[in-house]
């Protein structure tokens, strides 16, 4: 019997995905019902405004287990993480907060008995040695940042606490994600939503890595729609549970910035590739979501041209009220 959703914790809501996606969860499960939690960083006007917020520390169990009893809390999407490019600068800090506050969250929905648990993992579990084209849903995970090893071990621990013990958990491989809502927060794919800003706000824009650095890439409509479909999913009819590839496009920052003039045929690019170059390099061209779309119907709506329209308008919109960078 599929169980229901009543009381969902957000970790991680102040995040770019976790602020999004707390909001639509919000309208389809109300309000009230849908507890953001952060640890640090202030929460938009709106995120605070529109529902129950708190801070808590994902590394501290007891922080989570009081919202856990205060709400009586009986779903959980974790999205609470430290992302590659700062992972890369304090692996220690990704270590703790990537895997000791997943296990944290894993105890607790042992304990609690949860409906279901959602930890999402990246194409960073892939490094060298993968094919760089449609990559396969199975193939080698040797990830070259800390970020990539703490979530290849997210999705073996995920799984094992299904095969252990019962537990609903499910996760999904996000490609880079683009908004126009949050700014990004130190992932190495951040030059596909910071381009998009300096575009509309100077007409140039320094790329920190090469101009033919091709990537998997998804609208944030799109990577928020596939969240919670497969959270909402019959978890009887999925065969894999912590790991499906989640896909949408893949373009080169040549095509993107090419996609962008045609908007804003001035806009200028240089390229000034950094350590970031080497961990995209280690990260696939693209990537084969079949087994997403066989097992719970998955099917992205946006491609890189009608993405850019509904990202430079509205940006433009944000320009002109003063709330571009806010």
């Amino acid at each position: 019997m599929k169980k229901e959703m009543k009381k969902i914790l957000v970790t991680g809501s102040v995040g770019q995905i976790g602020s999004e996606l707390t909001m639509e969860l919000r309208r389809r499960y109300g309000a009230d019902n849908v507890i953001a939690t952060g640890r640090k960083t202030e929460p938009s006007e709106e995120l605070r405004n529109s529902g129950p917020f708190h801070f808590i520390d994902c590394t501290r169990i007891e922080t989570i287990e009081e919202m856990v009893t205060k709400y009586n809390i009986d779903t959980i999407y974790h999205m609470a993480a430290i992302l590659s490019a700062v992972g890369e600068k304090n692996p220690q800090l990704c270590w703790d907060v990537n895997m000791n506050g997943t296990i944290n969250i894993l105890e607790l929905g042992l304990k609690y008995k949860m409906a279901r648990i959602i930890v999402p993992s990246s194409i960073a579990v892939w490094g060298p040695g993968i094919p760089l084209e449609n990559t396969p849903q199975e193939t080698v995970l040797r990830p070259t940042t800390m970020y990539g090893v703490t979530k290849v071990c997210a999705e073996l621990l995920c799984d094992y606490y299904v095969q252990k013990f019962g537990l609903d958990i499910r996760g999904l491989r996000y490609p880079g994600i683009i908004s126009y809502e949050t700014l990004p927060g130190g992932g190495t794919t951040d030059y596909a939503v910071a381009i998009y800003y300096e575009a509309v706000d100077k007409g140039k824009y320094t790329c920190f890595v090469r101009e033919d650095t091709r990537l998997p890439m998804m609208y944030m409509p799109d990577c928020i729609e596939g969240t919670i479909q497969l959270a909402e999913a019959d978890f009887s009819k999925l065969k894999r549970h912590s790991d499906f590839n989640h896909a949408a496009m893949s373009f080169s920052v040549t095509e993107l910035a090419a996609e962008i003039k045609k908007h804003i045929p001035d806009f200028e690019v240089a390229y000034e590739p950094d350590y970031r170059q080497e961990i995209a390099d280690s990260w696939p061209n693209s990537i084969d979501d079949s087994a997403a779309r066989e097992e719970w119907g998955w099917k992205p709506k946006w491609d890189l041209s009608s993405m850019t329209e509904d990202m430079i308008k509205h940006l433009r919109a944000r320009k002109e009220s003063g709330t571009l960078y806010r």
